[in-house]
């Protein structure tokens, strides 16, 4: 039986082809009409989604994607959400942590895992990202002074192999103003929208971008980092370390190797296809250089 604290009836409204025409919000509607690319469920199952995760849930496809690049015995995601990568990542990994600073979020996210049979695979801590990696950096470093090294590495099993991170970027404004649909040039490395200005890292939240990439290094230097489509690829490569983990990294010139790849939507590379850019994910540590060549 479900603790009642887990229940969501009534909790969001759902939407249907019969209400959202005069009930769905306006600034979201348009997002009706990509509910089975969001949750590919959505229509045969209650799936739920609050009015942030309409527009800010990873689709399906890419969510599926960024977990096979993150196959592992235990992943972290911080911002959990309503759950679209929690879902993925419980078919790739053994363990997965949902952390998210809202209870009711987090309930959200259970109810649609149940709706994929993979609940029970996901830890739900409702939790400030920030302050659960800091606590956890103090935690481990205590029992590595106490303990020793190796004993509380290998002794407490609470390793966490590789970090999600998919902080909010900003509202539906955000989105509006950097839609783009278009076909990518084949011989670009990287076909961010001209148009579009380079996205301020600097301005998510809770931290900056390089702040939050280097306290999730506390945990692991396998981060998974789902950023902004016209986010600047020159600067996520200086985050890289200067200095190569263990003589098995991947390093180029010194520095580690970073992987920024582009997560597109629809048919892409064909003559009058139309392919939409939605994100891009750099990929660090021991994730990066594993995508398709």
């Amino acid at each position: 039986m479900i603790k009642k604290s887990w229940e969501c009836p009534e909790l969001v409204k759902r939407y249907t082809v019969e209400n959202w025409e005069e009930e769905m919000p306006e600034d979201i509607k348009k997002y009706f009409h990509q509910r089975r690319t969001l949750f590919t469920r959505y229509s045969s199952h209650p799936i739920l989604l609050d009015h942030t995760g309409w527009y800010s849930v990873t689709p399906e496809k890419i969510a599926n994607h960024i977990a096979d690049r993150c196959r592992c015995d235990t992943v972290l995601d911080g911002f959990a959400g309503v759950g679209g990568n929690l879902i993925a990542f419980a078919w790739t990994c053994e363990r997965v942590i949902a952390i998210d600073t809202s209870m009711d979020r987090l309930r959200i996210a259970r109810h649609n895992a149940m709706q994929y049979g993979v609940a029970d695979r996901i830890e739900f801590i409702c939790a400030d990202y920030v302050e659960f990696v800091e606590a956890w950096a103090r935690r481990k470093q205590r029992q590595r002074e106490e303990r020793g090294e190796m004993e509380a590495v290998v002794g407490l099993g609470e390793e966490v192999d590789v970090v999600f991170l998919s902080p909010p970027w900003g509202g539906t404004e955000y989105l509006e103003a950097t839609d783009t649909t278009s076909d990518p040039d084949p011989d670009a490395s990287f076909a961010i929208p001209n148009h579009l200005p380079a996205f301020p890292l600097s301005t998510l939240l809770p931290l900056p971008a390089k702040e939050l990439y280097d306290l999730s290094r506390k945990m692991t230097p396998n981060i998974a980092f789902y950023l902004p489509r016209n986010s600047d690829a020159h600067e996520i490569s200086e985050w890289a370390d200067e200095t190569p983990l263990d003589e098995n990294d991947l390093t180029v010139g010194g520095k580690e190797w970073v992987e920024v790849e582009e997560e597109w939507m629809g048919c892409v590379g064909k003559k009058g296809a139309d392919g939409k850019l939605k994100a891009i994910t750099a990929y660090f540590g021991g994730l990066a250089g594993q995508g398709e060549a």
